[in-house]
């Protein structure tokens, strides 16, 4: 049984933001392979002990790990295809001429599921086991994979009725007639926990944690809405009836509307939260810790009407999330959530984030602004608390800073006492100089990088989600400034 694995506040540490996909390697993107074990060597002998990554999930066509196609599984392209020449179903020279692409690497595992199939060992029986311990998810989700590449990756409300509808007597057909393609997808997943798990055991020897991101809410073409449309605000043909966002600031005039159908609370509260449990028991099998994004729904949400195009039509609704939060915390004990509490944030979202002790985090690219009250100065930091320098939707700490004008790069470089060093090192001593008992900076900042190489930026949807470094980046200089960071400020 997967338990809580205690408050992230027990002492002073410091970590690395870099997700999977920024990983080198020759594949269009990172892997759970080497090169992610090599990385955890490289935080380990840095002093550091916590590796925050990007939610996980198969992504869209677009990327973005903040719109995945289920809430429980991991994402295919992540998995390595090196271990699978070690178990006889790949010939290493198929690996290296297929492995650079997206179609090659799933020709790649297609080969490989039917050696698997033809392999009468124990990992038979070890597959068997986890497909029976994941089937409250693993089932529904193999299924939809498969539908969806018969409906040429249609969203589920555009299915033929009897599909999108969920009628038991047509799903049992499909489910019989398609039998090794859902077995081929049930494969692909025990693959990347079986991955994951390799590498979170070797980031535990190496003293090194993992920090998971679990987005509120979920995809509308998600197996998660199609198959418990029961728990989503949805119309009859089982699109949103409302969506979600946050409304207009200085930042945005019309608010950001994100699109994600909201949530019948009512509906989840009833039977215990059932759904939000489960969710949160996936996440615990994969991360030390978990970052909740958008925090702020756990006690209200802008709810916006699914026919308005921008966000300034919306509405705030209560949410219980206090209830939702004691029932997890009755299942699996203390849990190690982190609470993003950026933006628009009431005293009664931090009344509830103290309640139940969750650390929340603070951003030096938005400390700033507004005078010597500003939360996000480094002279009102609180134990309690993540600090970064930002995040993987801000711009690397150099192109911030080189963003500023004269006068504001004056004020900064002021109130960090006129120092020696240049950005983006002056502001990343600050993030582990601060109490805050996390500290963490972005890869990019490391590596002291520019515009041009951050990860998203909020609002576009061109060019996200693609960043990635390469080992020729990272200079001796660069373990040993972090090395020395780490130890200086009791965060080694």
């Amino acid at each position: 049984m997967v338990q809580g694995k205690g408050s992230v506040l027990q002492r002073r540490r410091g970590g690395i933001l870099l997700h999977l996909t920024s990983l080198p390697g020759a594949g269009e993107s990172g892997s759970l392979g080497s090169e992610a074990f090599r990385f955890v060597e490289f935080l380990a002998d840095c002093g550091l002990s916590v590796w925050q990554v990007l939610p996980i999930g198969p992504t869209h066509a677009d990327g973005s790990p903040y719109q995945c196609l289920s809430a429980h599984a991991g994402h295919p392209e992540l998995i390595d295809l090196r271990p699978l020449v070690e178990c006889g179903w790949l010939a290493a020279n198929a690996v290296d001429a297929g492995n650079t692409t997206t179609q090659g690497r799933a020709n790649l595992l297609d080969r490989a599921y039917q050696a698997f199939r033809a392999d009468k060992g124990d990992r038979l029986e070890e597959f068997a086991k986890f497909v029976q311990f994941h089937a409250y998810w693993l089932e529904d989700y193999a299924l939809f994979c498969v539908l969806r590449r018969c409906f040429d990756h249609r969203p589920w409300w555009e299915w033929p009725l009897k599909y999108r509808d969920r009628d038991a007597d047509s799903l049992a057909r499909i489910r019989a007639r398609f039998e090794l393609e859902i077995d081929r997808v049930r494969f692909e997943q025990f693959l990347f926990f079986r991955q994951w798990q390799e590498l979170q055991r070797y980031a535990h020897r190496h003293g090194v944690l993992l920090f998971g991101d679990m987005p509120i809410f979920v995809a509308a073409d998600s197996a998660d809405v199609w198959t418990r449309r029961q728990y989503f605000r949805l119309d009859r043909e089982g699109k949103p009836a409302v969506v979600t966002g946050v409304p207009p600031d200085d930042f945005s005039p019309t608010g950001q509307r994100w699109g994600n159908p909201y949530y019948d609370w009512e509906a989840m509260e009833k039977d215990g939260f059932a759904w939000w449990v489960e969710r949160v028991h996936t996440q615990l099998e994969l991360f030390d810790w978990i970052r909740i994004d958008h925090f702020r729904g756990f006690e209200a949400c802008w709810e916006i009407p699914a026919e308005c195009e921008t966000a300034e039509y919306g509405r705030w609704v209560d949410t219980p999330g206090e209830a939702l939060l004691e029932a997890i915390q009755a299942r699996f004990g203390p849990l190690p959530l982190v609470a993003e509490n950026l933006g628009f944030i009431t005293p009664q979202v931090e009344a509830l984030r103290k309640k139940f002790a969750l650390p929340g985090m603070l951003i030096l690219q938005f400390a700033f602004d507004g005078g010597g009250n500003n939360p996000y100065l480094p002279h009102n930091h609180t134990f309690d608390n993540v600090v970064y320098t930002g995040t993987h939707d801000n711009d690397t700490t150099l192109g911030w800073f080189e963003s500023l004008d004269v006068g504001r790069q004056t004020y900064v470089y002021e109130y960090l006492g006129r120092p020696h060093e240049s950005m983006p090192w002056a502001l990343m001593r600050a993030a582990f100089a601060s109490v805050a008992a996390v500290a963490i900076v972005p890869m990019q900042d490391v590596l002291g990088l520019g515009r041009g190489h951050r990860m998203n930026t909020p609002g576009t949807t061109a060019g996200n989600w693609r960043w990635r470094f390469c080992w020729e980046q990272l200079t001796p200089e660069h373990r040993e400034r972090m090395r020395r960071l780490a130890h200086l400020y009791g965060r080694a």
